[in-house]
């Protein structure tokens, strides 16, 4: 009994530093700061948990189709998605590389993800991330799964394709 009194003394002192801690502003919140290394873990670990739970939609277009495709890669340009991680032939604005996390390079990602996974990302953003959410602008389901189409296909694009395939016709 005075071993578990022992530790739920323990456990209100902990949490009374941790909300003295964060709560009185000890916590930088400075994005020129990199965060210490369990908070990076556990961040990590939330939002991969948080998209592998709700990401459920299923494909609403043929993600191999040439126009989705193309489609895709319009709306990626369009819709300021290179600002943050580049594309074939384009670089990322600068003040993306103050952004905390850093916007992940999308061809090293893609395979490590479902299309749900990344359809409900770019419907949903990622708070603390940077990451918008394009449902909260109105854009359609189907414009987002062209979206996700290209960024499947991203690895394998080339500068050219993308250059013809986002000219203005």
């Amino acid at each position: 009994m005075r071993t578990l009194a022992y530790i739920g003394v323990l456990a209100i002192i902990a949490a009374v530093g941790a909300a003295i801690f964060f709560f009185g502003g000890f916590f930088s919140v400075a994005a020129s700061e990199p965060d210490p290394g369990i908070v990076n873990w556990a961040l990590a670990k939330v939002r991969m948990a948080s998209v592998e739970r709700h990401a459920r939609e299923t494909a609403a277009v043929n993600l191999d189709d040439p126009e989705i495709l193309r489609s895709g890669a319009r709306a990626f340009a369009t819709r300021g998605c290179i600002n943050c991680h580049g594309a074939p032939g384009v670089n990322w604005q600068k003040f993306s590389e103050g952004l905390q996390p850093d916007p992940p390079d999308l061809k090293d990602i893609v395979k490590e993800r479902e299309p749900a996974q990344l359809f409900w990302v770019v419907k949903n953003g990622i708070k603390m991330t940077g990451m918008p959410s394009f449902g909260s602008i109105g854009v359609a389901d189907n414009e987002i799964w062209t979206i996700v189409a290209f960024i499947k296909k991203l690895p394998n694009v080339s500068e050219a394709d993308f250059k013809g395939w986002t000219a203005n016709p």
